[in-house]
C-alpha cells in the first residue's frame, strides 16, 4: 500500500523520521571521516579499544554488537594502519587482546573533537530543553529489553 508522506500513521512517521535523521548523521559522519579516511565503522572499534584497552576480540564484538569475523575484520584494518596492535592477555596465552597505539589514540582524539564540533551544529537548532529531552527519548527507545 502506498502512502504520501502526510497520509503516514503516526508510528510510521515517527519512524520515517528517525530514520531520515538517523541517515543524515551518518552521511555527516561519512564525510566528516574521510580526511582521516577512516570508517564509521574503524571509528566506532576504535573508539571501544581506547576505552577499554586491552580488549579481547571476543569482547569487542560484543561491545560493537557485531560478529566476530566483522570485529576481526575492522582490527586488522586499524593495525595495518598503525591505528592499534594486537597483543598477549597477561595470563592467558592463548587468548589475544587489541590495544591503541599512540597514533590511534591521537587520531581518536581528533576526530572525537571534530564529531563534537558536527554535532554542536547538527543539534544547535534544539534548546538545552530539547536536546535533553530527544536524549531522553532515545535512551528509552533503545534500551535493551
Amino acid at each position: 500500500m502506498n502512502h504520501r508522506e502526510g497520509d503516514l500513521g503516526p508510528e510510521d512517521e515517527l519512524g520515517e523520521l528517525l530514520r531520515r535523521a538517523s541517515h543524515r548523521m551518518r552521511h555527516r559522519w561519512v564525510e566528516l571521516l574521510q580526511p582521516w579516511e577512516l570508517s564509521p565503522h574503524q571509528a566506532r572499534a576504535l573508539r571501544a579499544i581506547v576505552t577499554s584497552e586491552p580488549v579481547r576480540l571476543t569482547e569487542l564484538a560484543d561491545r560493537l554488537r557485531v560478529a566476530n569475523r566483522s570485529v576481526t575484520d575492522v582490527v586488522d584494518a586499524l593495525v595495518e594502519r598503525g591505528l592499534a596492535e594486537r597483543g598477549a592477555v597477561p595470563g592467558d596465552r592463548r587468548a589475544t587482546a587489541v590495544r591503541a597505539t599512540e597514533a590511534g589514540r591521537e587520531l581518536l582524539e581528533r576526530t572525537e573533537d571534530a564529531r563534537r564540533a558536527d554535532d554542536a551544529i547538527f543539534f544547535g537548532r534544539l534548546t538545552d530543553a530539547e536536546r535533553r529531552r530527544l536524549a531522553a527519548l532515545l535512551h528509552k527507545l533503545t534500551e535493551s529489553e
